[in-house]
């Protein structure tokens, strides 16, 4: 009963928080590429592949994480281990945004095209 719970509230969260992030560095990611880029169809192309392996890399992960979860007894193993779950997506999450930003910022001389 408490690992349904904890399914729930794991699923509800970091699906929650896997879109939301998405959509707001998409919208964001626009005018980062451009002043990088300078190039809109490329900006787009390359904005959309990152949004499509955002939402891979997560969605495996929650499916990775579902896998292995522990058998839970109480209501404070639930709250606790639901918790560290959804820190473990949130860092990847952080992680993840500040290495592309580094790559893109490192790499943008090599991605302009005359």
């Amino acid at each position: 009963m408490f690992n349904i719970i904890s399914y729930l509230l794991f699923l509800s969260i970091s699906s929650y928080i896997t879109i939301d992030v998405g959509r707001r560095c998409y919208n964001a990611g626009k005018y980062y590429l451009d002043y990088l880029i300078h190039d809109a169809n490329l900006c787009l192309t390359i904005n959309r592949i990152l949004l499509g392996c955002y939402y891979l890399i997560n969605l495996g992960y929650i499916a990775i994480n579902l896998a292995n979860w522990d058998q839970i007894h109480s209501m404070e193993q639930l709250l606790m281990i639901t918790s560290i779950r959804i820190g473990y997506i949130t860092l990847i999450l952080c992680f993840l945004h500040f290495l592309n930003i580094f790559a893109l910022y490192f790499l943008r001389k090599n991605l302009t095209f005359k």
